[in-house]
């Protein structure tokens, strides 16, 4: 049954001779229809924009219509916790032309050359460092020049938005990760610990409630959160909220729940070279 579903859903696999044997192949492609169904299902038609290049899932699609949405083109970015820089949500944004600085506790799998659109801080992010190191970041124009920041440290978020809001940075889309577990109007948030590191629980980050309500009062609508997997969420600056006309109005209707699944060795892996080629 699962094999005739599969071979009516996605017929150019029969002309490539893969074989429906395979397991990797059934569960990439269960894993592609059930994200596609996630996506048209939702009450927020706009999460019908994801699509994945070099984010964990379906994010990049989503930023790509946000910044056309707010004609940003060549920005300025800031991420903060990028892993090795193989797989986050503003390499998209580098091939793209934009400009911007890395935050992470761990290397990189590469050296950015010198004179690159791209720095990169190897640190450890507290409450008391994330806004000096925002700030630090920008080279040239004000804070207020900031087109973007990703933030998803699997832990304090909630405390470095506060920290970076409160300090008067209001980049004009602002990305980060949310706790699925909590469907509103349930409002969470782990207490501060400043060496605090993800257990693979349950216990980490903020409901998307606690975080709304956050961004609200400094003047941000949440536009969606990704369909794929429930696991980012997207704010701009209430100013640009006219541009997303069918984005509902209950927060209900934006929360995606978890759906911590992913691609299993369906692409082709990501080469060092390809990410310098785009520093180039």
């Amino acid at each position: 049954m699962i094999k005739q579903l599969l071979k009516r859903q996605f017929p150019y696999l029969i002309k490539l001779k893969r074989s429906l044997e395979e397991p990797t192949l059934i569960y990439n492609l269960s894993l592609e229809k059930s994200y596609s169904d996630r996506a048209k299902a939702h009450p927020n038609s706009f999460v019908r924009y994801g699509a994945h290049s070099f984010s964990q899932a379906d994010e990049d699609g989503l930023t790509n219509e946000i910044i056309k949405r707010l004609e940003i083109t060549k920005g300025t970015f800031v991420e903060l916790g990028v892993g090795t820089g193989i797989q986050n949500n503003t390499l998209n944004l580098l091939a793209q032309g934009w400009s911007g600085s890395w935050f992470g506790g761990e290397d990189l799998d590469y050296i950015i050359p010198k004179g690159s659109r791209l720095s990169f801080w190897k640190t450890w992010i507290t409450r008391k460092n994330v806004v000096e190191l925002v700030a630090n970041s920008i080279k040239t124009g004000s804070l207020s020049d900031l087109d973007l920041i990703s933030l998803d440290l699997d832990g304090n978020d909630y405390y470095f938005c506060r920290e970076i809001l409160e300090a008067g940075i209001y980049p004009k889309v602002f990305i980060v990760e949310y706790n699925a577990k909590f469907i509103p109007p349930i409002k969470f948030t782990i207490d501060y610990d400043e060496n605090n590191e993800w257990k693979q629980d349950d216990y980490y980050g903020a409901s998307l409630q606690t975080l709304n309500d956050l961004f609200e009062q400094h003047q941000y609508s949440l536009v969606c959160c990704n369909a794929a997997t429930g696991v980012n969420a997207f704010f701009v600056r209430k100013e640009f909220s006219p541009l997303f006309p069918e984005v509902p109005e209950n927060i209900y209707d934006i929360y995606v729940p978890p759906h911590f699944l992913h691609y299993s060795g369906l692409f082709f892996p990501v080469s060092t070279r390809t990410i310098l080629k785009l520093l180039a």
